[in-house]
């Protein structure tokens, strides 16, 4: 071991004897891991990065709530709960629909406002 894990090897022994990890929220109950199935595995860091920076688009957001909702239906047994969970479904894709023709529209803009730029430097 190096000096640094030698270090923090000590400072959590001690923290452990001053009692500073008892009475933590959420200890003794199972940790809520996310899937990450969906995202590359070489990607999937710098997206948990992005993530918790609030740095995801609502996409992204709602891209994985309809990959909860496909595997919900998947496992769903109810025709009622089936019914909903379809209706939600189908929501969401339309919220995703708009928000992909908006980011369209917004980018073709953009790309036509630079594209202007880079046209007329060549013209001098």
């Amino acid at each position: 071991m190096d000096i640094f894990s030698l270090i923090a090897e000590d400072k959590i022994r001690t923290a452990i004897k001053e009692g500073e990890f008892e009475n933590l929220p959420g200890q003794g109950k199972p940790l809520q891991l996310e899937d990450l199935s969906h995202i590359p595995e070489d990607l999937r860091i710098a997206y948990k990065v992005l993530k918790n920076s609030n740095m995801i688009s609502e996409t992204e957001r709602l891209k994985e709530e309809l990959i909860t909702i496909e595997n919900l239906l998947d496992s769903c047994d109810s025709s009622e709960e089936s019914q909903r969970l379809k209706t939600k479904k189908h929501e969401k894709q339309i919220r995703l629909e708009v928000l992909m023709k908006k980011r369209k529209a917004l980018e073709s803009k953009s790309s036509a406002f630079y594209k202007e730029k880079v046209f007329k430097q060549f013209e001098k």
